[in-house]
């Protein structure tokens, strides 16, 4: 059953990428790596995983708006998954099987505005002292994942938290090779930009004229609205947001021993705000910090 995707029509979803910092405070859970995906393997924490998207579509049900599930597999690549242990074979079985429990969550809900999304990382920590992969490379790299999400009943992809350009061009085309719809999303510094300084809006450019525009569209996530307010520049392939709790940097949230879940209300505010100057954004939801208290006021603001 083709679903519609959310740049196809006028409704507004919700998505909540915010699930590995809830496991780790809220839930007293280690993540190795800060990879969730071994938490499949246990009945016990596959519920939960199971439980914090079932929460995402009940909210969604309440506030009369789509929601997308994403699979808890950002970090179940090669490189990111072989300190723990996983084979290149593992990595397929794991893929579909967090596939399979996102539609579990999906068939439960019955309903036909709930997209199953599987999350695709960088190929290292976008913060790793390493040299910039190049487009090609990346298609070649990112393309063993997604092949094996072809496989699987995926509405779409969703990559997460890329911050060089020339990696994402590479991701989106890997995409379309093996024609798996695709959004991507990009992480910004304090200052609105990417870490080697490319503007949001510049980085968009680059990346659809590396690649046909062949994104669905584009995103910002892992940042808190007052980071990216200023840059998004109502631009027209950018129709997602995905904020942080905190207003701290990147490199103040990796030292902090306690969660930061900032001001839910002033949150939902300030990403209305950001909507109200920005109109083709359609794709609200809550990064690191951030519960159903966040996207509830996020809800609320936006109707």
């Amino acid at each position: 059953m083709a679903r519609q995707l959310p740049h196809e029509g006028e409704k507004k979803y919700l998505v909540y990428a915010g699930t590995g910092t809830d496991l780790i405070f809220n839930h007293g859970l280690e993540l190795p790596g800060f990879a969730s995906f071994p938490l499949l393997e246990r009945p016990e924490t596959r519920a939960i995983l199971a439980d914090q998207m079932q929460a995402l579509v009940d909210l969604a049900d309440e506030m009369d708006v789509g929601c997308i599930l994403d699979a808890p597999t950002w970090m179940a690549n090669a490189d990111r998954a072989a300190p723990l242990g996983y084979t290149a074979g593992q990595l397929v079985d794991v893929n579909k099987d967090a596939v399979s429990l996102m539609e579990d969550v999906r068939r439960a809900a019955g309903r036909d505005d709930i997209l199953v999304s599987a999350c695709i990382g960088p190929r290292f920590d976008p913060y790793a002292d390493i040299p910039p992969i190049s487009a090609e490379d990346a298609r070649q790299y990112h393309g063993d994942q997604l092949r094996s999400l072809k496989e699987t009943s995926v509405d779409l992809v969703t990559a997460y938290t890329f911050n060089r350009p020339s990696e994402a061009a590479g991701c989106i085309l890997a995409a379309r090779d093996v024609e798996l719809p695709i959004i991507m999303s990009l992480v910004v510094e304090t200052d609105g930009c990417l870490a080697d300084g490319t503007s949001l809006v510049d980085a968009i450019n680059q990346i659809d004229a590396a690649t046909n525009s062949a994104a669905l569209f584009f995103m910002v996530n892992c940042a808190h609205p007052t980071h990216f307010a200023g840059a998004l520049g109502n631009h027209p392939r950018l129709r997602g947001i995905v904020a942080n709790a905190s207003s701290c940097s990147h490199a103040e949230l990796d030292e902090a021993d306690e969660l930061d879940e900032g001001d839910p209300h002033e949150l939902g505010q300030q990403v209305a705000a950001n909507a109200r100057h920005n109109p083709m954004i359609k794709v609200f939801g809550g990064c690191c910090g951030t519960d159903m208290r966040h996207l509830k006021s996020m809800a609320i603001e936006l109707a």
